[in-house]
């Protein structure tokens, strides 16, 4: 299960998507998000499947892939479904015992889930089609902006950037350590809440050895090659925007007017 999770892993390949400039792809990816808080009806929602369908394509990440990031909500997923499907008062359609499932409720339910779906693909294309280094770049050129109020922007995207790529690192090392105690007789399974948060301790308590262990030798190795971020830090490769760049803002911007527009007809 551990290792489903897709966010903060980078998938190299040479598509378009993968060449636009990382400052785009991050803003885009955060209009992304709102538009999906935004659209209400059903041709709204295969719009944004369709527009998702050809990044994906573009993209060229397999499909089964990206969809391997859904596995650890789907708890989340189900909950989620199950909320909005009964506790949505209108037109009655089929009752469970006490339970009511009505119209309004099972298209609820079903926009949330798809929203949800859409929200996690989404943003798992933009780790997956941008590397790290990019994405600091990226993040540090949206921040410079507000240098003038006292924001440090490189050390900020230096931070995110780290957390974000070393995800899939304590991930990897959280699924070792619990097969090591499992082995040892360890059990995460069983028992109610609080024995099963008490058997988590096992657990937690290498993990957070390791990750302190892990920064302290990132920050040795950083400090040992010199490494000074911020002010008069130059690039091996500057970002600029170019005509693929400027293409793909005008797509997304008239992506985000027909939606807006979708929701004003209703």
């Amino acid at each position: 299960m551990l290792r489903d999770i897709t966010i903060g892993q980078y998938y190299p390949e040479n598509s378009i998507i993968h060449r636009l400039d990382p400052r785009f792809k991050i803003l885009a990816t955060f209009v992304y998000i709102i538009s999906l808080f935004i659209i209400d009806k059903l041709f709204a929602y295969t719009l944004v499947t369709v527009f998702l369908g050809i990044l994906i394509i573009l993209s060229k990440v397999p499909l089964a892939y990206i969809l391997r990031g859904l596995k650890p909500i789907f708890i989340i997923i189900i909950i989620t479904f199950g909320i909005n499907i009964f506790m949505t008062k209108g037109v009655v359609i089929y009752n469970i015992g006490p339970l009511e499932i009505t119209k309004e409720g099972l298209t609820t339910a079903v926009f949330m889930v798809l929203r949800l779906i859409y929200l996690i693909v989404g943003t798992s294309l933009l780790t997956l089609t941008t590397s790290p280094i990019q994405l600091t770049d990226g993040i540090e050129k949206l921040l410079n902006p507000f240098k003038r109020i006292g924001v440090p922007a490189h050390e900020l995207a230096m931070m995110m950037t780290i957390a974000l790529r070393f995800i899939p690192t304590l991930l990897e090392e959280t699924d070792k350590i619990m097969k090591a105690q499992m082995a040892r007789g360890a059990d995460f399974e069983s028992g109610n809440i609080v024995k099963r948060a008490k058997s988590l301790i096992p657990l937690l308590v290498p993990l957070f050895i390791g990750a302190f262990r892990r920064a302290d030798d990132l920050a040795m190795a950083m400090e040992a090659r010199c490494y000074r971020g911020g002010e008069n830090r130059t690039r091996m490769k500057e970002l600029r925007l170019h005509k693929r760049d400027y293409i793909a803002s005008v797509i997304v911007i008239a992506f985000v007017v027909l939606l807006i527009f979708t929701r004003i007809q209703g």
